[in-house]
């Protein structure tokens, strides 16, 4: 096969299978409506949050927690270290809503070398009821957020999670992380999961108490340095399945920086990369960036018009993900192709990025991501 062929069939293929994962998930997502609060005889949850320093939306995101329509839950918050400013803000919510119990707990158990693992174990021992969310602190939570979680329960699951859906961006990189969040890896999430391949999200995380415990119990989770993974491999483990919500919970951003998007990504990058390689792999081939690098390969090769050609595969890959931006009720604006755009060029040096070692910073604490045959070698030098 020529060359040129040969490149013309691949960034077809790479844009159907773009079109493909977007029929999908749109397949398994529902746009956001209100579930009714349940009967008084619903079961009771535990909300474990874990906190670290004072986020942008933290006022609202604590009221939220306080104010769902679930008629008994409680909330337990974490803070590794007592000194931490947003303790203060804690103690002033709890408070406030004297009616919600609530409790904040202060301490830092290192069973492993994820720290937001380690701040959960205190609230996770201190959980009164069998059903427990572990909900990161910036998910803004709806009224319904419980019945959401629940309603994706099943008797063949394991696990309900959600992704973060980014909204309210404050300038153009905020709106780039918006398309990372939103029409790439939410949707390949639940493509995934519509193929019967669902991975865990840790921003809201819906467990069966006395399942996890009588399996190792949280300390489980720190079998892979993202709990998220080593969740996924849990329950799979146990043949049961990992659901998603139909509509994913907002995390609202603000600003944003380019340095900010390059770490938080590369460092998800890397997570995956050492978790599920096998998975992560082919992650090049998604966005735009190598359809069309394929595609101005065949044009050349062709004769055909470059400019021309770039115009048709850009329109073929991102106006199906607005329309399914806008289909479900997520953040869209004049300038989301642009970030898209950027998005899909950061793509490849993210992905490239991956394969290296080293330590990353996740909110002020160091990490060095390896796998288990690296550790296993240390330990044994």
């Amino acid at each position: 096969m020529e060359p040129t062929i040969a490149a013309g069939l691949a960034s077809s293929a790479l844009l159907l299978s773009n079109l493909a994962s977007i029929l999908l998930a749109s397949s398994r997502l529902r746009r956001r409506r209100v579930i009714a609060p349940p009967a008084a005889g619903t079961q009771p949850v535990s909300i474990i949050v874990p906190l670290r320093g004072v986020e942008p939306f933290a006022q609202e995101t604590l009221q939220r927690a306080f104010s769902l329509d679930w008629p008994r839950y409680e909330l337990i918050f974490c803070v590794a270290h007592a000194e931490d400013p947003v303790v203060r803000l804690v103690n002033a919510a709890i408070a406030r809503y004297p009616k919600v119990p609530a409790r904040l707990l202060i301490g830092d158990d290192r069973i492993s070398a994820n720290p937001k693992l380690n701040n959960c174990v205190k609230g996770w021992q201190a959980a009164r009821h069998d059903w427990v969310v572990l909900a990161d602190s910036n998910v803004l939570m709806p009224r319904d957020y419980v019945q959401q979680l629940m309603a994706a329960w099943r008797a063949d699951t394991g696990l309900v999670c959600s992704t973060p859906i980014g909204s309210r961006p404050d300038g153009f990189w905020a709106e780039v992380e918006c398309a990372f969040l939103n029409t790439l890896q939410a949707r390949w999430q639940y493509a995934g999961e519509a193929l019967g391949l669902g991975f865990a999200q840790g921003k809201s995380m819906l467990w069966n108490k006395p399942m996890l415990d009588a399996n190792g119990g949280i300390q489980a989770l720190a079998a892979e340095i993202a709990e998220d993974a080593a969740a996924t491999k849990l329950v799979n483990s146990l043949g049961l399945r990992v659901n998603l919500v139909a509509s994913p919970f907002e995390q609202p951003l603000g600003q944003r920086s380019r340095a900010e998007i390059w770490s938080r990504q590369a460092r998800w990058a890397r997570l995956r990369r050492v978790t599920f390689p096998l998975f992560f792999a082919p992650e090049i081939l998604t966005g735009a960036a190598m359809a069309l690098l394929l595609a101005l390969i065949a044009a050349a090769g062709a004769g055909v018009s470059l400019p021309g050609t770039a115009l048709c595969v850009l329109a073929i890959a991102y106006l199906p993900e607005c329309l399914l931006a806008s289909a479900k009720g997520w953040y869209l604006s004049p300038r989301s192709v642009t970030a898209m755009i950027a998005r899909d060029l950061m793509l490849p040096a993210i992905w490239a990025r991956a394969w290296f070692g080293g330590a990353v910073e996740w909110r002020g604490n160091a990490m060095t991501i390896r796998t288990k045959a690296m550790t296993e070698l240390e330990e044994l030098a």
